[in-house]
């Protein structure tokens, strides 16, 4: 795992990993049932991450603008907070650092589409997923190697735990 040279001296700051739900978390598909109900697929590898992350001291906040109950589902099965149904994310991001004391460049933020862009340059260190909308890249500082939900919530928690000397199997390096 190669932690990308431009962001390699932040990464040791970050202590708080503020994540999209979908697009990050998922593929940014949805099925949909026939009595409407909705599902969403996610990486149990990027849940393992999540855990692994969390463990070694990087809080991880889901802010989501999707109404759908799965997304509470998801982070709840994670331990993570979550608040979602919002369609402005910024107040929420900051009202969510100040309310926990941490100052904006101390944090992290994922996301794949437009809404998500005032987040990103609110944020030490703004990411976009591989698949993101072609307008957020101009607005993230990097970029992952793999997509929303098949990978890049993974890949950022190796590059935060890489900082911290953690290896994925629990021994200091």
């Amino acid at each position: 795992m190669t932690i990308p040279a431009s962001i390699q001296s932040d990464l040791g700051a970050i202590r708080i990993l503020v994540l999209d739900f979908d697009g990050v978390m998922t593929d940014n598909s949805v099925i949909t049932r026939q009595d409407g109900q909705e599902s969403v697929v996610c990486s149990r590898s990027d849940g393992l991450g999540i855990g692994m992350v969390r463990d070694a001291g990087v809080e991880v906040v889901v802010i989501s603008m999707e109404e759908n109950p799965v997304v509470k589902a998801r982070c709840d099965k994670l331990k993570i907070e979550c608040t979602h149904g919002h369609k402005h994310k910024l107040p929420v991001l900051a009202a969510l650092l100040e309310r926990k004391g941490i100052h904006p460049r101390h944090a992290m933020y994922v996301g794949n589409d437009v809404n998500d862009i005032p987040c990103l340059g609110h944020v030490g260190l703004g990411v976009a997923v591989a698949d993101a909308h072609e307008a957020v890249f101009r607005h993230a500082r990097v970029v992952t190697k793999k997509p929303g939900g098949r990978g890049a919530v993974r890949e950022v928690v190796d590059w935060l735990l890489d900082a911290r000397g953690v290896d994925p199997y629990g021994a200091r390096t």
